[in-house]
């Protein structure tokens, strides 16, 4: 009887604060690498003379693993150690992977002369982050049930940019004060402390907690296990070649080109052309990030919500174009911190809206038998976007002005607005729903 009267420990599956606090936590970590990669290292690039193409090369190589999503989400749903779970042994694998990158990350000799090595380390920890994004998206799927995405969500987006903008914060002063080599290894401790969330808490009552402790594989999780490849890819293939999805696959890689240079742009452009130290750009870029991200997701959310997800898409997209005209055309202002902080504030407001529309057609285009493996292929597209326009930065600054290439950058958005004209999210969705409801095979 006594027995009877002990509460089960507390898991991802049974506990709502547990939950929310894992995975706010895991998505902190996610905006580590970021913040480093992609605004603290350039920003020190720039202030040290490194030319645009060079930073830009930098910042695309760095992006490319992000893209290697869409090949890493099948396996982790093919292959896992089920008695540890189904998705946290590859988020602590991940987890790990990120701790050793960032040590590697700060043993390159020589770093300001030695690009090809920041690549290479930069490639490593960016690989190791888009692992880890892939385990805890899994594992969200899996664990936060329907009624609390849209809160779970919120946090995790919230606290990855928290997690991007303190980096950068922190980085950049570490960098400064302590050097390059310390300041990237002292990340590792971050990331070190960070691990301890998947290795003690577990996915589900009853299972492992390490490989080599007590404990059995879950019912559930062996019933949601993967065991087709075949029938999975031809689903998959099914529903992605329908024109609405080729073509919205089409409008996220292009735009996502726009994010991708606009990231590139703002560390090399504020410090380059503006004269700004790399400690300023990271305390206004990080102050800037986090108000816009909390005002995007506020209010850009509420008006997909109640507007619907390609009206607000194309009300974005817009207004990115008439932000940006506006801050071309303001050249002679450029020196005035107001206008260049009131643009950055826009664009970030702007940004996050659209990401959140961006992310909710995707979803609202996925066929449920394939929903997961279909969502990280739109997201896939859109990280191979970013890497792409992060290149293409550095190659359009070697021919023209910035106040011409802020002209050119408009034409990304105008190009998404005219092939999203030709799709047909109803016509998608009825065709979807005429499909037979194969199931994915689950059991051995």
């Amino acid at each position: 009887m006594k027995s009877q009267n002990i509460k089960p420990h507390k898991t991802l599956s049974n506990n709502v604060i547990t939950r929310y606090v894992s995975f706010s936590i895991l998505y902190l970590a996610q905006g580590i690498p970021e913040g480093i990669t992609f605004y603290a290292i350039p920003a020190w690039l720039a202030m040290n003379g490194k030319s645009p193409a060079e930073i830009a090369t930098f910042i695309s190589i760095a992006l490319i693993p992000w893209s290697f999503k869409i090949v890493v989400a099948p396996l982790m749903d093919r292959y896992t150690f089920l008695s540890m779970g189904r998705k946290r042994p590859w988020v602590i694998l991940g987890q790990l992977g990120l701790i050793l990158s960032f040590l590697a990350y700060g043993i390159v000799p020589d770093p300001l002369n030695n690009i090809t090595g920041l690549m290479v380390a930069g490639f490593c920890v960016n690989f190791f982050g888009a692992f880890q994004d892939v385990a805890t998206d899994g594992m969200a799927i899996d664990m936060v049930p329907v009624k609390e995405q849209a809160r779970a969500n919120g946090l995790m987006w919230g606290t990855k940019i928290i997690g991007t903008s303190l980096s950068l914060l922190v980085g950049t002063f570490l960098i400064n004060t302590i050097g390059f080599s310390l300041a990237i290894s002292s990340v590792a401790i971050t990331v070190a402390l960070i691990i301890l969330v998947p290795i003690f808490i577990k996915e589900r009552p009853g299972e492992k907690l390490l490989p080599w402790t007590k404990g059995k594989i879950s019912s559930e999780s062996l019933n949601k296990q993967s065991r087709n490849w075949k029938q999975l890819l031809n689903n998959l293939l099914k529903v992605v070649k329908q024109p609405t999805s080729m073509l919205f696959l089409i409008a996220v890689f292009v735009v996502s080109n726009l994010f991708g240079v606009v990231d590139a742009l703002f560390p090399i452009f504020t410090v380059q052309e503006l004269g700004w130290t790399n400690t300023s750009f990271s305390q206004v870029f990080s102050t800037v990030n986090i108000i816009s991200g909390i005002v995007g997701m506020l209010i850009g959310g509420y008006l997909v919500d109640k507007h619907g997800k390609l009206k607000m898409i194309n009300h974005y997209l817009i207004l990115i174009i008439i932000s940006i005209l506006i801050f071309s055309f303001l050249v002679n202002s450029w020196s005035s911190k107001i206008v260049v902080y009131g643009f950055m504030f826009l664009y970030g407001c702007l940004y996050v809206s659209l990401t959140i529309a961006i992310f909710a057609a995707a979803m609202h285009l996925c066929w449920k038998t394939v929903a997961a493996s279909q969502f990280t292929l739109y997201m896939t597209i859109s990280n191979l976007g970013r890497s792409t326009g992060a290149a293409l930065l550095g190659m359009l600054k070697s021919y023209f002005s910035w106040e011409v290439l802020f002209l050119l950058i408009t034409l990304i958005p105008l190009l998404t607005i005219v092939i999203l004209k030709f799709t047909n999210f109803k016509k998608h969705q009825e065709k979807v729903k005429s499909f037979k409801n194969i199931n994915i095979s689950y059991s051995d």
